[in-house]
């Protein structure tokens, strides 16, 4: 019994040699842009996590080479965790060697890979070209999922991979689009990765540069919100490039096995899918109410509705752009921003938050449960694309919404004992497991979190990689239960 659990533990070690052995690969981008910069410092940053990672990925793919591994969904949960927790210590090492202490350099990176755009760093300008471009790489890069990308490109995981990609994917539901867990995940790489060129290229159509326009359609798409700006988005000052990336914000955060029923002409079944039906009359809704308040503000509606609709997308997005002080709005359009980030985008995109279809659910759920008092003996179920929805989806998402203000509250209370102030620690802690990004108070639009102690950042690290793998996946392996046989 315990040669099969040693025997277990070092199978889950190679393959996690292997998962993480993707790292290196997007490093060497970075790297070639310091070598030819000529960024001394930089070029040994990305050599030294670029060597070890090599070596111990390298190591775990020789020892099982050849070998079909079966993974169950224990198994899912513990390697899907500790790839993203070794992905962000591996992407620290740039920034430390670069010159931020070790709790920032955790935090940077745990802020790339999980997208939530946050930053320690007031003069974003200053940092090197490489390390730019390593943001906004990493960002991408976990946009669309560390484990998705690995079993798109490493089939030797396809008899296990659909429990990886189970334990990383958005939403209450996880489905494959396609028969074949591997062409499941080449087919959303494929969407991301054209909707990220066809991006790049509307941004130099807008007069970005070459390097703004690449680093800006990477974390674009992974509706991050880092920018290799000190002003973000507002440096450009231009209308074409805010209503771009609005548009491409939205897309970003809908549900991308809707471009696989697109490609496949079924509009009937994307005009059946309640989540989009939800998730578009928020948008609108948001952006024509917020509009309507800041009238006054900016003195005529398309120059309002500019500004509102931009910042509505990137909330509800959670890509976390500003292009305005949204704080010196008015009381009712701050609100509106607030509201939204506790809605999120689309499940099976690359946003955070709780997820339209979550909360529609439950609103389905509490309709139901009205119906059933009003008339005791009716049958009343929960339609969810025009289908009966099952039972066992409710419970999941009332306990998920539960683990979700559970543990914010948790860390709202740890920060404001830190010296934060109450309402900055809710926003912070909100931001943070939303993977937004900005906020309220001393995460303002104007601020960023360097305020914060270094125990503070590490849990943020750590809160922020639950939110982007949905909670279940890591407050599941501190159970007694999991430990079972």
């Amino acid at each position: 019994m315990k040669h099969d659990r040693l025997e277990k533990a070092f199978i889950l070690i190679r393959i996690l040699a292997m998962l993480i052995g993707f790292i290196p690969v997007i490093m060497i981008f970075p790297f070639a842009a310091a070598l030819l910069l000529r960024e001394t410092k930089m070029i040994f940053a990305f050599a030294f996590p670029m060597i070890i990672i090599t070596a111990f990925s390298l190591a775990g793919f020789f020892s099982i080479y050849k070998k079909k591994p079966r993974l169950d969904a224990k198994d899912g949960f513990l390697l899907v965790f500790l790839t993203w927790v070794l992905a962000s210590i591996a992407g620290a090492i740039p920034f430390y060697i670069y010159g931020l202490d070790f709790y920032s350099s955790i935090f940077e990176s745990a802020c790339t890979f999980a997208t939530t755009g946050g930053t320690t760093i007031f003069d974003i300008e200053s940092l090197p070209r490489s390390l730019l471009l390593w943001r906004s790489i990493a960002h991408w890069f976990g946009g669309i999922g560390i484990i998705l990308v690995s079993v798109a490109l490493l089939p030797i995981l396809g008899v296990g991979g659909f429990q990886l990609i189970k334990a990383e994917e958005t939403g209450p539901e996880k489905e494959k689009i396609t028969p074949k867990v591997t062409a499941t995940a080449q087919l959303l790489l494929l969407f991301y990765s054209v909707l990220t060129v066809i991006l790049f290229a509307l941004y130099l159509l807008g007069g970005m540069e070459l390097f703004d326009a690449l680093c800006q359609s990477l974390a674009t798409m992974a509706t991050g919100g880092v920018s290799i700006k000190n002003q973000g988005l507002a440096a450009y000052n231009s209308a074409f490039i805010e209503a771009v990336t609005t548009f491409f914000m939205l897309i970003a955060s809908v549900n991308f096995s809707l471009y696989y029923l697109l490609m496949r002409g079924k509009i009937r079944d994307i005009m059946n899918s309640t989540e989009l039906k939800v998730y578009i009359a928020i948008f609108l809704a948001a952006s024509v109410s917020i509009t309507v308040s800041l009238i006054p503000v900016y003195g005529s509606f398309s120059n309002a509705f500019r500004y509102a609709s931009f910042q509505s997308a990137s909330i509800l997005s959670t890509a976390g752009y500003t292009t305005a002080n949204y704080e010196q709005w008015t009381g009712f359009a701050k609100m509106m921003i607030f509201c939204l980030m506790f809605i999120g985008g689309c499940s099976g995109s690359t946003a955070g938050g709780i997820k339209v279809i979550r909360h529609a659910v439950l609103w389905k759920q509490i309709r139901s449960e009205m119906q059933n008092i009003i008339y005791p003996n009716g049958i009343f179920n929960v339609y969810i694309n025009k289908r009966v929805g099952r039972k066992d989806v409710v419970y999941s998402v009332a306990g998920f919404i539960f683990i979700y203000f559970f543990v914010m509250a948790i860390v709202t209370l740890i920060t404001a004992a830190s010296g934060i102030d109450l309402f900055s620690s809710l926003s912070a802690s909100l931001s943070i497991i939303s993977n937004i990004g900005v906020g309220f108070g001393v995460i303002g639009p104007e601020r960023n979190y360097s305020v914060f102690a270094p125990h503070i950042k590490l849990i943020f690290s750590f809160v922020m990689i639950a939110g982007r793998l949905e909670m279940w996946t890591v407050f599941i392996l501190f159970t007694k239960d999991y430990w079972r046989k």
